[in-house]
């Protein structure tokens, strides 16, 4: 066989671009990878079943979100206790008032919450707001906000750790300044459908968990997330609840 004969049977080499292009497949997830548990999963095109810890970028973000191996870490070390008498319970003289603005940006807390959580915000000046939409995390449910006597409780800001149930787990033992901090801590907060709200009350994970399945993850990571944050603790039930959801994120 002649040289000739040979060069032509020989494969030509790929292009530098296919080449490229393969490697930004690779990249981009296109081979198995780590689940968050050590283990390996094929790749897929297709959305993934099981419930979203962290909402997508730019909504309900919050410094100090636990993520799921997280949570489960945190709440493996929280204290299991009883809970402490209500008694001397009282929302503005141990938590302040709705809303105050602790950040000092201006802006009370409700205001802030609303432009964090709410899509297509119109303000009245750099702090009201005026309308947005709701993804609403606890219903799933989209919310057309407008603010007004008769329509601003449409859309309410609830405290992910209730005060009340914070109260009776350990911020008794805390001062006041602290207490007033968690009562406006954006970790701790979220906006959310006003019913669902009120039928939450001042629940816990044991008694109360979000209507929408596929945001309990979430739900539940805040929850360790704040209590972890301010040396609270869970109750038998509480704890065991949260146990349970985490584990399945």
């Amino acid at each position: 066989m002649s040289r000739t004969s040979a060069r032509r049977r020989r494969p030509a080499p790929w292009p530098v671009a296919v080449v490229a292009l393969l490697l930004a497949l690779a990249g981009a997830g296109g081979y198995a990878a780590l689940n968050g548990k050590g283990t390996a999963t094929a790749p897929t095109t297709a959305a993934a079943s099981s419930p979203a810890l962290v909402s997508p970028p730019g909504a309900r973000s919050a410094a100090g979100l636990l993520d799921a191996s997280g949570a489960r870490a945190a709440l493996a070390q929280l204290p299991v206790k009883g809970r402490a008498p209500a008694t001397g319970y009282d929302r503005v003289a141990r938590f302040g008032e709705a809303w105050l603005d602790v950040d000092k940006n201006g802006c009370d807390t409700r205001d802030d919450i609303l432009a964090r959580d709410l899509a297509a915000v119109t303000r009245r000046t750099d702090c009201a707001v005026l309308t947005g939409t709701l993804n609403d995390p606890y219903t799933g449910r989209s919310i057309a906000f407008t603010r007004g006597v008769q329509t601003s409780a449409l859309v309410q800001i609830d405290h992910v750790v209730a005060l009340l149930d914070a109260w009776e787990t350990g911020a008794q033992g805390l001062s006041q300044e602290t207490r007033v901090q968690l009562a406006n801590d954006p970790l701790a907060l979220l906006a959310v459908d006003g019913a669902t709200n009120q039928a939450k009350g001042a629940g816990d994970a044991a008694t109360w968990l979000p209507p929408n399945r596929g945001f309990r993850c979430e739900y539940a990571a805040r929850q360790v997330s704040v209590k972890a944050k301010y040396g609270l603790w869970v109750t038998a039930a509480e704890g065991t609840a949260l146990k349970g959801i985490l584990a399945g994120c």
